[in-house]
């Protein structure tokens, strides 16, 4: 029995049609992947379901019931939660008030139940075996628990069915699986749910069924079971999709970022030696201490010991002594920490730049829209004009336009935490290739990401750390899954009874 229905939906936008006659279908109990590079047409169909936008033709039958144009508090009245891949969260509230959010329980006179809403959130937790205390401040948690915390506060409102946008993003290998354990157990309770990501593995260990968009048409729909990585990627990119790898070796010049006994905030004692133009990846689970290590080299987070040389000068303090040594960094969430939403591309573009060259009066706003132009040709960055809102971007282009912002300060040094999370497998393969031409310059790269075919494609080395100890280290012919991740999660010293 099906909880959705849509059938024949199409929406233009401007002349331009982005969804043309789709025929999409949930079961009841089912976890249904929505597949599709980003502008395939995933977003406007779910925001078409969850009644933010209004379709121009078709129908949409949910829980039994048909919905001419309808609301979001319709839809959500009938049982539909969504879970948006950027963070909704409330930070300065706590972790309770964040799930009773918009739905506070309250006394006559409008008081809040706070007890009660601590009480009944503890439960919900311990029904779910996460571990959060629901009296902390949201701005106390990590990136991962904030994301957590969106799908729990979609869980407590009980939907019939739940749509997931990219909700790995930010979780760690461990975090990814007790997630998929709460979705099994809620599935098998009647509970459907849509699933977006660009992930195939987790596509295939979790989904049902599947369905894929491409330029707003429904290219195919099935079982999962019947489907492979390669023909589910090659339907959602068509001919663009290159399976093969793309890393090509290279010669390398003279070292320039040596750590010595570099110690920090969750890893310690970390020696390593880096070369002109060579793109290193470090990786390990969640609490590796990848991510700190890379934010500390950055200035970001406060090194406890030891020493980092930058072209042989040793760099104490904060970011901007990195930055003046022609250091910059892609973080992990482009929401939090690298987009300014209410600023166009070009200004997004530029501020680092501005950044280093605060001491002059004047912005030459002519000369930095023809460095623009040469950066969007160089990077194939698509936007129509440089005043647009950064956020009417897609993830993809948003990470060129951050590329471009460093790339535009003459950047020796780039640190990319996670630079593919949450992008399309097209554009996946685009800076792929746009991180191997930086290396062929002579730009020296280093990657945090959990993705072992991504490290396979792109770096010369691999570094792995676990519980902040450097555990191993692979040449880019010796990488493979198996080993980096028999060190990744300590299988080896398992093994050895340790």
């Amino acid at each position: 029995m099906g909880i959705l229905k849509m059938e024949g939906v199409s929406k233009s936008f401007d002349g331009n049609q982005v969804l043309k006659n789709v025929d999409f279908f949930v079961e009841t109990g089912e976890i249904h992947a929505l597949l599709g590079e980003n502008g395939a047409g995933k977003s406007t169909l779910l925001n078409i379901l969850a009644g933010v936008l209004q379709p121009d033709a078709g129908s949409i039958t949910f829980a039994g019931k048909s919905y001419h144009n309808p609301s979001i508090k319709q839809m959500e009245r009938a049982g539909l939660a969504f879970v948006h891949q950027e963070l909704n969260v409330v930070n300065d509230l706590s972790v309770a008030e964040n799930i009773f959010f918009n739905r506070e329980l309250t006394y006559p006179l409008g008081l809040l139940r706070k007890k009660e809403m601590l009480q009944l959130t503890g439960e919900l937790f311990a029904t779910l075996g996460v571990e959060m205390d629901p009296a902390q401040k949201v701005a106390e948690l990590k990136t991962s628990q904030k994301q957590l915390l969106e799908i729990c506060r979609a869980l407590h409102t009980d939907a019939k069915l739940m749509i997931l946008d990219e909700p790995t993003t930010a979780l760690g290998n461990d975090e990814v699986e007790h997630l998929f354990s709460i979705l099994r157990k809620l599935k098998a309770d009647g509970k459907s749910f849509i699933f977006v990501s660009h992930k195939m593995p987790e596509v295939f260990q979790l989904a049902d069924r599947y369905t894929v968009l491409r330029n707003g048409e429904k290219i195919s729909t099935g079982r999962v079971a019947d489907a492979t990585p390669l023909t589910i990627t090659t339907d959602m990119v068509g001919e663009k999709y290159a399976a093969k790898d793309v890393y090509l070796p290279r010669v390398f010049g003279e070292p320039v970022l040596e750590l010595e006994g570099f110690s920090g905030q969750g890893f310690r004692d970390v020696n390593l030696i880096i070369r002109k133009g060579e793109v290193v990846a470090l990786t390990g689970l969640a609490g590796s201490g990848a991510s700190e290590l890379m934010q500390t080299m950055f200035g970001a987070l406060p090194s406890s010991g030891g020493s980092i040389r930058v072209s042989g000068e040793e760099v104490r303090g904060g970011i901007g002594k990195f930055m003046r040594r022609q250091v910059g960094m892609l973080p992990t969430n482009r929401k939090e920490n690298s987009v300014i939403p209410d600023q166009s591309v070009l200004e997004n573009e530029y501020l680092a730049e501005h950044n280093l060259s605060k001491a002059k009066l004047f912005i030459n706003r002519g000369w930095e829209t023809n460095r623009y132009q040469a950066l969007k040709e160089l990077l194939g960055i698509k936007a129509q004009n440089p005043g647009d809102a950064v956020t009417s971007l897609s993830g993809g282009n948003q990470q060129k336009v951050f590329f471009a912002r460093w790339l535009n300060t003459d950047v020796d040094i780039l640190l990319l935490d996670n630079p593919t999370q949450g992008v399309d497998v097209g554009a996946k393969e685009e800076i792929y290739g746009l991180i191997l031409a930086l290396a062929g310059q002579g730009k020296t790269i280093i990657i945090n990401t959990l993705e072992i075919p991504e490290i396979k494609k792109v770096s010369d080395r691999c570094v792995v750390l676990y519980a902040g100890d450097v555990v191993a280290a692979f040449d880019h012919d010796d990488i493979n899954e198996r080993d980096v991740m028999l060190y990744s999660t300590n299988a080896v010293n398992a093994e050895k009874g340790k």
